[in-house]
């Protein structure tokens, strides 16, 4: 089972108090002091994975707020119709207009 961070911290709390108390022998030091760079290491590279998660949601939220909303087409109004002069219609005997 793979340790989480609340675990290697609680763990290594653990052998800070023991160091602070003296309750550690010289042969036992050195074995806690490779656990607890050991588990330092991990809690680095799980900070580092969840900042980069993050940092992902934040890029992924900032590149939905750059991209512009589609705005529903409004329909185009037609061009305003230029009358064209009536040519004269010829009847029998004359012009009408």
């Amino acid at each position: 089972m793979e340790t989480t961070y609340r675990d290697a911290i609680a763990e290594l709390e653990s052998i800070l108090r023991a160091l602070e108390t003296d309750t550690v022998d010289v042969d036992e030091l050195t074995a806690r002091v490779q656990r607890s760079a050991s588990l330092i290491r991990l809690c680095k590279q799980k900070l580092r994975t969840a900042e980069d998660a993050i940092d992902r949601v934040f890029e992924n939220l900032d590149q939905e707020e750059e991209l512009p909303e589609p705005e529903p087409e409004a329909p185009t109004p037609a061009p305003a119709a230029r009358r064209q002069p009536r040519a004269p219609r010829e009847t029998g005997g004359g012009l009408l207009f």
